[in-house]
Parts: C-alpha cells; sequence; structure tokens
C-alpha cells in the first residue's frame, strides 16, 4: 500500500519525497563546498606568498578558483588539475548524499492524520464559517470556548433548522424562548398551554413593534377569530383547488391519506357543499359562509336533505348559472343509491363534528386577520396558535388547516426582476412548529421545505426525537434532507442517537500497542516492542451521544445546570457545545419579564370597522 493515495480531496497528499526546494539548496551547497575545496588545495599547492599569488594558510572566497584558473591557467596547470580533482570528488559526495536522502524519503512512509476519516469538532474560525455568529437570527445552541466564555449560536441564513430535543430536556428555555426574544421579523408559533406567549408577546409587541396576535381556537377570552372560508381565492383559477385542499384537510385529520371509499366520497361531497356556501354567501342569499354553516346545511333538522341537494344543481351561482363543480356534486349524490348515500353524508358530518363546539364555531365565524397579513402587513406580524394540552387532538385538524394555508398562501407566486428572484413580502416569515410531528403528516410542509426559504419563509422545527418524525413522515421522509441545520440535545432512543453519530463523522486515531517478551516473573523482560496504529472510530459514538450529559434540575424541575448538545451545519465540521438558558441572561429576562397583552391585536377587523367610519363621515 501507498501512503497518500486517498480518493477524499481532504485527505490526498503525494507519496513522500525530498521537498524540490530542498534537493536545490543542497545542491547549491555541494557545488560552493566543491569551489571552497579547490580553491584552498590550489593556494596549498602553489604555495604563493600573499603579495605575489595564492598562500595555503589563508581562507579564500569560493569563486577565486576560477579567476586563477582565468589569470594563471597556463602556468599552473600542475596545480589546477588535482584541486579541480579535489573540487569535483566533493560535488559526487554531495550528489550523492542528495540521492541518498531521497531514497530514504520515500522509503519512511509516514501516517496520515486523516487517513481513515477527517472528521474532528469544530473550532472558532469554523463556527465563523458556517455563518453561526449572526447578530441577527434564530438561536441554535451557544458554545464554550478554551477559556470558557460561552458564545451564543445564531443563524440568520434563509436555512431550515430541525431540532431534537426531547421532552423536558430545556428545548424551550435553550431555543424557542431565545429565538422569540430576539426574532425581530415576522412569525408563527404553534404554543402549547399558552407559556411563549405568556413569555414573549409582551416584548415583540412593546420593543419589537409588531402586531401579536393571540389564536386559542378552544377559548373565548382575548384571543382573534379566524375564518379558514375567507381565505378561498373565490372567483380566480385557485377557486376549485383552493376548496379540495381544504376539504381534504378537514377529512384527514391525521395526514394519514384517504385509504378508503368513504372518507374519499366524504371530501368529494364537502367541496361541493363548501363551494354552495361560498357563493351562496357572496351573492347575498344566505348567512355567511363558515365551517359551522356548511354542517349546519349538512345537518339541519328542519328540512330533508334532498332539498339541498335540488337546490345545489338549480341554484345560479355565478352570473345566474349553477357552477359546474357544485352541481355535479348534487347531481352525483342524487343518483347515489340510498344507503350509500347516507353513508357518504354521515362520514362526511362526522369530520365537521368539531365546528359543533359553540366556541370553536364562534372562533372561526370570521376572520380578525387574514394569512397575507404576516408577511405583508405595515408591521411584523407574530400569530402564536394555542392549543391546551386537553384540546390538542380534537383542535388538531383546525390547527393543520392553518399551518396549511400559512405555507400555501405565503409560496403561492414568484418574480423576477435582473434575472433574480423579487422578493413579494415586507417581512421574513419564522415558523417556529414545537411538537410538529403531532400535527401528523403535512404534506404541503413536505413538500414545500425545499424551496418555501426562496419566499422568506424559515421554518424552525422541534422534534422530541427522529422515532416520531418517522411516525409521521415514514422512513423515506425528506424533511431531515431540507434542513441545512440540525440541533440535539441528549437523545433518549438509540435511533436518534445512532443518527447523530453518523452526522459527526468519522474521525482517524491513533492506536498504540506494546507487545512484550520474557518470563513474566523474571527480574526482567527479554524484549518490549511498541507499535502505532491509525484506526478509524466515530467523532461521537452512538454510546457517547446516549450519554452526553443532560441538564441538571433542582428539586422544583427547574434547570440550574444546562446540559450538552451537538450542532450540525450542513459542509461544516459539528460543533460541541451547551444548551443555553434564558434566564441566566440578563437581557432575555428582562424582555420575558414584560407581561403580555391581555388582549390580542387584530388586523383585518379592525382596518374593516376604521373604513365603515371614514366612510360615514
Amino acid at each position: 500500500m501507498k501512503f497518500g493515495r486517498a480518493s477524499h480531496p481532504q485527505i490526498q497528499q503525494r507519496v513522500p519525497t525530498l521537498a524540490t526546494g530542498r534537493k536545490i539548496g543542497l545542491f547549491a551547497l555541494s557545488i560552493v563546498a566543491a569551489l571552497t575545496v579547490a580553491t584552498q588545495v590550489f593556494a596549498w599547492r602553489v604555495h604563493f606568498s600573499p603579495a605575489l599569488g595564492p598562500n595555503w594558510q589563508h581562507f579564500y572566497f569560493p569563486w577565486k578558483i576560477l579567476l586563477w584558473q582565468w589569470q594563471w591557467g597556463a602556468a599552473t596547470q600542475r596545480q589546477l588539475t588535482p584541486a579541480w580533482g579535489a573540487g569535483v570528488l566533493v560535488l559526487g559526495v554531495g550528489i550523492l548524499s542528495i540521492s541518498l536522502l531521497q531514497t530514504a524519503a520515500r522509503h519512511s512512509g509516514q501516517a496520515l492524520a486523516n487517513l481513515h476519516g477527517s472528521a474532528r469538532w469544530a473550532e472558532r474560525k469554523d463556527i465563523a464559517e458556517a455563518g453561526l455568529l449572526a447578530e441577527d437570527g434564530v438561536y441554535v445552541g451557544s458554545w464554550i470556548d478554551d477559556q470558557g466564555r460561552q458564545t451564543y449560536l445564531r443563524h440568520n441564513g434563509q436555512e431550515h433548522v430541525l431540532a431534537f430535543a426531547p421532552t423536558r430536556s430545556g428545548k424551550g428555555v435553550g431555543l424557542v424562548i431565545p429565538t422569540l426574544l430576539a426574532w425581530t421579523q415576522s412569525a408563527v408559533v404553534t404554543d402549547l398551554k399558552g407559556e411563549l406567549w405568556a413569555l414573549t408577546a409582551g416584548w415583540r409587541k412593546q420593543h419589537a413593534g409588531q402586531k401579536v396576535l393571540r389564536f386559542e381556537p378552544a377559548s373565548l377570552s382575548g384571543g382573534v377569530a379566524w375564518n379558514p372560508l375567507d381565505e378561498i381565492r373565490v372567483g380566480t383559477e385557485h377557486e376549485v383547488g383552493d376548496v379540495q385542499n381544504l376539504a381534504t384537510l378537514i377529512v384527514d385529520p391525521d395526514g394519514k391519506g384517504m385509504a378508503d371509499h368513504w372518507s374519499k366520497t366524504a371530501q368529494a361531497l364537502l367541496v361541493g357543499v363548501i363551494l354552495h356556501t361560498i357563493l351562496r354567501a357572496r351573492n347575498g342569499d344566505g348567512p355567511p359562509a363558515t365551517l359551522p354553516e356548511v354542517d349546519r346545511m349538512l345537518a339541519d333538522p328542519s328540512r330533508p336533505i334532498e332539498e339541498l341537494w335540488n337546490e345545489m344543481i338549480e341554484y345560479g351561482h355565478v352570473r345566474g348559472e349553477v357552477h359546474p363543480v357544485v352541481g355535479a356534486v348534487g347531481r352525483d349524490m342524487i343518483d347515489r343509491p340510498e344507503k350509500e348515500a347516507g353513508s357518504v353524508l354521515s362520514t362526511a358530518k362526522s369530520y365537521l363534528s368539531l365546528y359543533r363546539d359553540p366556541v370553536v364555531g364562534r372562533n372561526v365565524s370570521r376572520s380578525d386577520f387574514r394569512v397575507k397579513d404576516l408577511m405583508n402587513h405595515a408591521t411584523p406580524v407574530s400569530l402564536y396558535i394555542i392549543t391546551q394540552p386537553t384540546d390538542k387532538d380534537r383542535l388538531r385538524p383546525l390547527v393543520r388547516v392553518l399551518i396549511n394555508m400559512i405555507v400555501r398562501l405565503s409560496a403561492d407566486k414568484m418574480d423576477f426582476e435582473n434575472g433574480r428572484p423579487k422578493a413579494r413580502y415586507k417581512h421574513r416569515l419564522l415558523l417556529m412548529m414545537d411538537e410538529f410531528p403531532a400535527l401528523g403528516k403535512l404534506d404541503i410542509m413536505q413538500e414545500s421545505l425545499a424551496f418555501i426559504a426562496g419566499y422568506g419563509i424559515k421554518c424552525y422545527l422541534v422534534i422530541q426525537d427522529l422515532s416520531q418524525l418517522h411516525a409521521a413522515y415514514g422512513k423515506e421522509e425528506s424533511l431531515t434532507s431540507n434542513c441545512h441545520i440540525q440541533n440535539a440535545f441528549p437523545p433518549n432512543r438509540l435511533e436518534t442517537a445512532d443518527h447523530l453519530s453518523k452526522l459527526t463523522g468519522t474521525t482517524t486515531i491513533i492506536k498504540e500497542q506494546a507487545t512484550t517478551s520474557g518470563k513474566r516473573l523474571g527480574m526482567w523482560l527479554g524484549q518490549v516492542s511498541t507499535t502505532f496504529q491509525e484506526v478509524q472510530r466515530p467523532l461521537l459514538t452512538t454510546d457517547e451521544a446516549l450519554r452526553m450529559p443532560g441538564p441538571r434540575r433542582d428539586a422544583d424541575g427547574g434547570i440550574k445546570e444546562p446540559g450538552d448538545m451537538v450542532v450540525y451545519v450542513a459542509g461544516f465540521p459539528a460543533i460541541y457545545g451547551k444548551q443555553p438558558l434564558y434566564y441566566r441572561d440578563r437581557v432575555f429576562q428582562k424582555r420575558a419579564e414584560i407581561p403580555a397583552p391581555k388582549q390580542s391585536d387584530r388586523i383585518t377587523a379592525a382596518q374593516t370597522q376604521t373604513a365603515k367610519e371614514t366612510v360615514a363621515l
């Protein structure tokens, strides 16, 4: 095996040889030595006095032999010949020495530090090149230098972030809250229990100059309302597609797909009824179009359901004409056998049961904001989606609808100018998705994560472990590959630890092995030999990942000492860091102490009311 023939550019080296510069220097030294010897031998052979010529007792410059050759060559040929002979002998010895050194270098194979792997932990230079020393952006961790000083790691690029953080590992106090207390652009936050609203909304409203919206569908105190049907782009080419996407989310609340006949037919029925409700309200022939109104139409006890099907195929939806999709759905239900039609209807109604809750119904019956406001309002907007633990499962379909519409409507079109993409938004949008897999499989997220960064949307996805993500999106998910940055607290599951170990890479270490011979009980051993061998090992083994020190807690459950963490940035060495804690930073603590507003801001309704007052004047 020849050293240095590794295939990867990081570890490619030439076969060890004597450097060219060193060979030239040794050859020049040999020539100087040869001329010096020739000059002194000539002086010794001639025995001239200093006044008349060379004297062997004096030292002469090496090139003197050349001058004397020119001056006295013919008269001193007998003295010059042995002098030049001595010089050639010295030159030959020098050339032979260079050849021997070259041969020795070729046969003295040197170990390559990166022969089996070049992984290493990042240093400050690597962290700076990875863009994690930005003054703005999201927090992905912290790093402790050799002097024990803590440096926050922040990223402000377009790339997305994926955080692995088990329950009670400190993800909120270490990543989410610091980010929300520093990010000055728009944000959408999934907030379990309302903790993030309480700790960050005050600063975002008072000092970041934002509109802060609290959307808590199961509460009537201090929040905003949002009607998904107001986001349907009626009268455009997107009209039917928007309704179909909405109906799909309604009948597929977990994102597992519409596997049976009844789900698919219920989805088709809801498309027609939702369109019928919207167009009828737009013509002024019915109450505002809402999901509770759709449910009421399907379960109206005051009239037979057949009257609805006949209305759908006879009503003039657009300029007196029946909408083709609505009419087709109505005809389809009329033509079905009674039992099958009843099954389709009951399936569709079962997916609308959430909106029979009067509290939820009121919170989805008007819109105090619109999705477009998040990135295009005059000031940045922060939307907190709050679901209490007891309501999390039943509110999941509504939250999925909202997230889907945010992504779909915010990344609908891109303009170009001078050969470059042109921003069509006023503010960037951060999607801070805590417990992201709990929403079920959101196809729009998996499909669009690769390109929504170009629309000004940055995703910060927080998951417990890799198994949780695979349970929602499958083993072949593409979310991890589309997240440029992955940061991880000490994992609890083997699969996640193995993933982190592979992300860290393989390094080369020098293994020392001593061999002894002789009698074990003798006065001395006969022979002791030591060998060194380059071997590979993961920079962070699976076992070491599982045993990373976690946070230390006090008797009340609070974190008193942060744990370790690892931050991965594609294309750069992994960073071994520490968890940041917002309450140990005076700036963050001061910001978190600002009380959250008792009432949520409103955007659309307030603007509409102002416009009405202006017209009245």
